[in-house]
């Protein structure tokens, strides 16, 4: 057994099939899931900080404290549900977004990390909030899936009715040469 075989077995969730149904590799799940719940930690004591913010008036860096504060904690419960094995719907919150595409994460990380930094623009939201951009663009990256091998790529660079190739060509096949235009009817 591989040591990355080994981290492998020790991350896995439980009841979760040890044969993996996407094309997905393993270094992308574990940092998807490290940025995550690393992020949402910085992202809670970063928003703590913020919400210090009012001390000085400035009730926009409470709001984005408190929104950034949440939204790790949102991040948390998905990526990493045994930080929060006191709460008993955390489970089945995480469980069903397992279920879901790659892109649906993605799309919602990336969107409730950008309020906080619209609210206070400072060094703790834009850190704070960019590691959970960054959890989802982790997740963006893998919802595109795996590259084709070389042999794939070559092939349908040189082969003329490769998918690809015919798909270009179907678009313009019905296109008229410019050249061969022909005389206006002078009749009508």
């Amino acid at each position: 057994m591989s040591f990355g075989e080994k981290i492998a077995s020790i991350m896995e969730r439980p009841g979760q099939d040890p044969v993996s149904k996407d094309d997905v590799p393993w270094y992308m799940k574990y940092a998807g899931r490290g940025v995550g719940t690393v992020g949402g930690f910085i992202a809670i004591f970063l928003g703590a900080w913020n919400c210090i913010g009012i001390l000085l008036g400035d009730v926009s860096c409470l709001i984005s404290g408190m929104w950034q504060m949440v939204a790790g904690f949102l991040v948390i419960i998905i990526e990493a549900p045994c930080c929060c094995m006191f709460l008993d719907f955390v489970q089945s919150v995480s469980d069903n977004v397992e279920r879901r595409p790659y892109w649906n994460r993605a799309a919602v990380y990336c969107i409730i990390a950008l309020p906080a930094i619209f609210l206070c623009l400072g060094v703790s939201s834009i850190l704070g909030s960019g590691l959970i951009f960054a959890t989802g663009v982790i997740y963006g990256l893998m919802s595109i899936g795996k590259k084709a091998s070389i042999d794939d790529m070559s092939a349908a660079a040189g082969n003329p009715q490769a998918p690809a190739a015919t798909m270009r060509s179907n678009l313009v096949d019905n296109a008229q040469p410019i050249g061969f235009t022909s005389k206006p009817d002078s009749n009508v």
